[in-house]
């Protein structure tokens, strides 16, 4: 069997998380499955880079949409039919509409249609045509979760047996040496205090100003401080004026852009690892943070009480009163906090990559046998 990637939408460095799935997803495969081949079709800002396998560029930038449209749409079916590709895998959650192979699409959620302040512009406009555009052109249908596969019934009207649930991997933890715990409560004025971590994007579904709430409700003298990594965004501005109306502004530290060195040392360092958000396809951070024997609080909407299952504090995300009662039992109840610990460890150990990639092979070769 002879399988294409379509990577067309891979800018390296900049398409984050689903890069990120697909330059682990692409090795594993290749182990897992070493009779089937596979071809990556890239485009022009990705024609170096590294994937283990061969390499086809589609003559596009993909950091224009238009471009990026017309690579996958119009010069990706093409190209994959005359390398000889039997099926064409879109790891995107967007797909060519035709071409004379089997056509399998990762749809890793349905945020532009579940939190449309997730997406804007032109970005909002393409998803909202290009996702049920691949959804009713597919042959298989691979989501992320449960949850997500529940969306696609529901909202896209998908056919269950054409959709395939594969969970993410988690790679290894950064390799990189951690900011010693001393530098960074100096650098960031934390002093001796408790600090919860959350790592999320600062848009509205992520629920962030919910969290801003919970914080407030802690008394003062018990209040952790609230640690808040990631780039700026103009939603960014809003949380700020909250946290500023709320009496908590000096509660909470806006990090910006973070090294992977700070990352892991504030991962050593923090009490607690809160992930408030509303909606997620499956929520990678709460198991970044498990696997590293951090408890965790989490929303129970979406993928996210699948994913964290029995290992984490789930609460309601709308409830401010019920985030602030996680975090603090989090925070004094050191046997709770222990248990999650270990159990989070257990939790995370069987999100692999290599188990991805078995379940998503075994998508190709029911395909190969219909």
């Amino acid at each position: 069997m002879h399988v294409g990637f379509n990577l067309v939408f891979m800018v390296p460095g900049q398409t984050g998380g689903m890069e990120v799935a697909a330059r682990e997803l692409i090795p594993a495969l290749r182990d897992a499955a070493p009779a089937v081949r596979f071809t990556a079709f890239v485009n022009r800002e990705a024609a170096a880079a590294d994937l283990g396998v061969e390499r086809v560029v589609v003559p596009v930038r993909a950091t224009s949409r238009a471009q990026w449209v017309r690579g996958e749409q119009q010069l990706l079916p093409g190209l994959a039919a005359r390398s000889g590709c039997e099926v064409v895998h879109s790891l995107a959650s967007t797909a060519p509409a035709r071409g004379r192979f089997v056509r399998v699409t990762t749809i890793h959620d349905l945020n532009y249609l579940m939190v449309p302040d997730a997406h804007f512009g032109l970005r909002g406009l393409g998803m909202r045509l290009l996702v049920p555009l691949a959804a009713l052109r597919s042959h298989r249908v691979i989501a992320d979760s449960a949850s997500t596969r529940r969306d696609l019934e529901s909202r896209l009207r998908v056919a269950p047996d054409k959709i395939d649930v594969v969970p993410l991997g988690l790679g290894q933890p950064s390799a990189v040496a951690p900011t010693p715990s001393a530098d960074l409560r100096n650098r960031l004025r934390l002093g001796s205090r408790p600090v919860v971590l959350s790592l999320s994007a600062k848009r509205p579904h992520k629920n962030l100003g919910g969290l801003l709430d919970a914080l407030a409700r802690i008394a003062p003298e018990r209040r952790p401080v609230l640690v808040l990594p990631g780039y700026p965004t103009p939603h960014e501005t809003e949380l700020r004026a909250h946290a500023d109306r709320l009496g908590v502004a000096d509660d909470v530290r806006w990090l910006g852009w973070t090294s992977a060195e700070d990352v892991e040392g504030l991962f050593a360092l923090t009490a607690a690892f809160v992930f408030p958000s509303f909606y997620e396809g499956f929520g990678l951070p709460v198991l970044e943070a498990m696997a590293r024997g951090v408890p965790v609080a989490c929303s129970d909407r979406a993928s996210l009480p699948e994913v964290a299952g029995d290992a984490a504090l789930l609460f309601d995300p709308a409830d401010s009163d019920s985030i602030r009662a996680a975090l603090e039992r989090l925070l004094t109840d050191r046997a709770e906090a222990a248990r999650l610990a270990d159990a989070g460890r257990a939790r995370a150990a069987q999100f692999t990559w290599r188990r991805t990639a078995e379940l998503t092979a075994k998508v190709y070769h029911e395909i190969a046998q219909s």
